[in-house]
C-alpha cells in the first residue's frame, strides 16, 4: 500500500468545503507556506506523466514568520497574491501541508474494528497517544495492515494516526481564502516529501531510505521502506540556524548570511571563517539526523539500517552538509532533483534556474501532484 499523502482531507477541513472529500479528482495547485518563502506548484498528469506549468517563489521577510507561527497574515497573503497574479494561476483549489509542533504523527495498533465504527475507535485510542485536547484537534487516519497480529497471535490492525491543531488548519485556511483561494486538500510536509520522492525515483521493497527536508524552522526525517512511510519525525532545528549564527558572529545581513551559508560570501569575509561557522551548523543538523535514525533503530518494528539519505528543502544544498552528513552516516547522501521525472520543457523557465532552486519545492511539488478526492 502506498502512502503518498496520506491527509487526503482532514475530516473537519473537508466539511470546509463542499464535497471536499467526495469530490471526482481535480487538479489543485501545490502551496507550500514556509518560514522564509511561500512556493507555488502547479502541475498536469497526463497519461502518467508529470508535466509542470506553473512555478514561483516568493521569498518573505525574516519577522513575517517566526518558527512557523505566522506574525502577519497581510504579507502572507499579499505575497500569494503576487504569486498567483506572477504565474497568472487560473486553478483555484490549493493543496496545503503542516508540520512541527502543529502535527502529531504515530503508528498505532488497534482491534479489528468495522469500517463504520473507525471513527469512533480511532478518536478513543487518540486520547491516549495525542498530548493535545482532542478537541482541539484534527484527526486523520490510514490503514497500514488490516491484519496484523499480536505477540499471543490476536488479531490487530496497524493505523497511522494524525492529529493536526485545529488552530493551525483554521490559520492556514485563512490565508488561502484570503488570496482568493480554495483549500482542498490538508497533507503533511513529510508525506508531500514522500510524494514528490514516489514519481521521481525508483524504489527496491526492502530498501529503508531516510528522506529529509531541511526548512527554515523545522527539519521532517521520514524513513520509507520502498515505498511505505514506517517512521516520521518533525525536529525544530533548520536553516534560521545558520543565519543567526552568522548574523551574529560576522555581523552581516539576512540577506548576506543566506548566499553565505550557499558558499556566495560577499567582499571582506573571510572564506575559513564562515566555513567553519557553517561546518558547526553542519554538525549540529548531522547530529540530529543521525540520533532520529538511531531512534527509529531502536523502536521500530520495521527497524534496520537506512542505506541512503535523500536531502530536500531550502537547507539542503548548504555548503558541506552532503559531505559532513555522509561522513557521519556512512550511506550515500544525495539532494532530491523533484523534477527528474517532470517534464519541465512547456514551463518555459530556466533549466539551469530551476534546478538550482529546485530542493526547495519538494515539498510544493509533493501537494501539486495531488488530486481532490484521491487518498
Amino acid at each position: 500500500m502506498n502512502l503518498t499523502g496520506l491527509m487526503a482531507t482532514l475530516k473537519e477541513f473537508a466539511t470546509m468545503d463542499v464535497d471536499a472529500l467526495f469530490a471526482a479528482k481535480q487538479q489543485v495547485v501545490g502551496l507550500d507556506i514556509g518560514s522564509r518563502a511561500i512556493k507555488l506548484v502547479q502541475i498536469k498528469e497526463l497519461k502518467g506523466k508529470y508535466i509542470l506549468q506553473k512555478f514561483g517563489i516568493k521569498q518573505l521577510e525574516p519577522e513575517v514568520i517566526v518558527d512557523g507561527t505566522v506574525m502577519d497574515a497581510g504579507r502572507v497573503i499579499d505575497a500569494i497574491k503576487e504569486l498567483i497574479q506572477e504565474q497568472g494561476v487560473k486553478v483555484k483549489n490549493v493543496a496545503l501541508s503542516v508540520s512541527g509542533h502543529a502535527v502529531i504523527v504515530k503508528k498505532i495498533n488497534l482491534p479489528q474494528t468495522p469500517d463504520d465504527q473507525m471513527e469512533a475507535k480511532v478518536k478513543e485510542a487518540a486520547e491516549q497517544y495525542i498530548p493535545f485536547d482532542i478537541n482541539e484537534v484534527n484527526l486523520d487516519w490510514f490503514v497500514l495492515n488490516p491484519e496484523e497480529k499480536t505477540e499471543d497471535g490476536q488479531a490487530q490492525m496497524g493505523v497511522l494516526l494524525v492529529a493536526a491543531k485545529k488552530d493551525k488548519v483554521n490559520e492556514l485556511t485563512e490565508i488561502a481564502r484570503g488570496a482568493g483561494l480554495i483549500p482542498k486538500v490538508l497533507d503533511v510536509d513529510a508525506f508531500a516529501i514522500e510524494n514528490m520522492y514516489s514519481i521521481n525515483y525508483e524504489t527496491k521493497p526492502e530498501e529503508l531510505t531516510a528522506l529529509v527536508n531541511v526548512g527554515a524552522s523545522v527539519m521532517n526525517v521520514n524513513i520509507i521502506k520502498g515505498n511505505v512511510s514506517v517512521f516520521t519525525r518533525d525536529i525544530a532545528v533548520g536553516g534560521h540556524r545558520y543565519a543567526e549564527a552568522l548574523q551574529r558572529d560576522l555581523g552581516v545581513t539576512a540577506e548576506e548570511a543566506e548566499a553565505a551559508q550557499q558558499g556566495k560570501l560577499k567582499e571582506g569575509l573571510d572564506a575559513t571563517t564562515v566555513k567553519g561557522i557553517v561546518d558547526g551548523i553542519n554538525a549540529e543538523v548531522a547530529s540530529e539526523i543521525a540520533r532520529t535514525v538511531d531512534y527509529f533503530k531502536s523502536v521500530g518494528t520495521d527497524a534496520g539500517d537506512v542505506t541512503k539519505i535523500v536531502l530536500c528543502g531550502g537547507c539542503a544544498k548548504v555548503a558541506g552538509l552532503v559531505a559532513q552528513l555522509t561522513e557521519r552516516m556512512g550511506v550515500p547522501v544525495e539532494v532530491a532533483n523533484p523534477f527528474n521525472q517532470v517534464d519541465i520543457a512547456q514551463s518555459g523557465l530556466d533549466q539551469a534556474v530551476l534546478a538550482d532552486v529546485a530542493p526547495q519545492v519538494a515539498v510544493g511539488v509533493g501537494l501539486a501532484i495531488r488530486m481532490i478526492g484521491d487518498r
